[in-house]
């Protein structure tokens, strides 16, 4: 069964484009060290609910959008050793948080064992 990282955050619309790029810098270099998969998502049917929802969980201002992302690994043991190859190479290396074209304090992340795969 597989092993999943999966993100949620909010971009503002202006930066999507440039969130794009990193994104797709990010994903060659996760899929060079051996991740099965990874998929950048952004919301298109994805409404405030009353409670909770994606907009809520990631405090969404007016000039954002949700992004839902996900990473996929053979395991969980992959997933860790392949995230510290990713978080030691150069090419991510300096990248300042206060630069990213997304507020990260309002990013949701976390790992997943599979319970169902079809």
């Amino acid at each position: 069964m597989s092993y999943v990282d999966g993100f949620l955050l909010a971009v503002p619309k202006a930066k999507l484009a440039a969130y794009k790029a990193l994104a797709r810098k990010a994903g060659k270099i996760w899929m060079e060290y051996g991740a099965t998969q990874y998929v950048e998502c952004v919301a298109d049917d994805v409404e405030p609910g009353k409670v909770t929802s994606f907009p809520r969980a990631v405090k969404l201002k007016e000039d954002e959008v949700v992004v839902f992302s996900y990473i996929v690994y053979k395991s969980r043991t992959q997933r860790d050793r392949i995230n510290k190859k990713v978080m030691a190479d150069p090419r991510l290396a300096g990248m300042d948080p206060k630069t990213l074209p997304f507020d990260g304090k309002r990013m949701i992340w976390g790992g997943f064992k599979g319970l169902v795969e079809m």
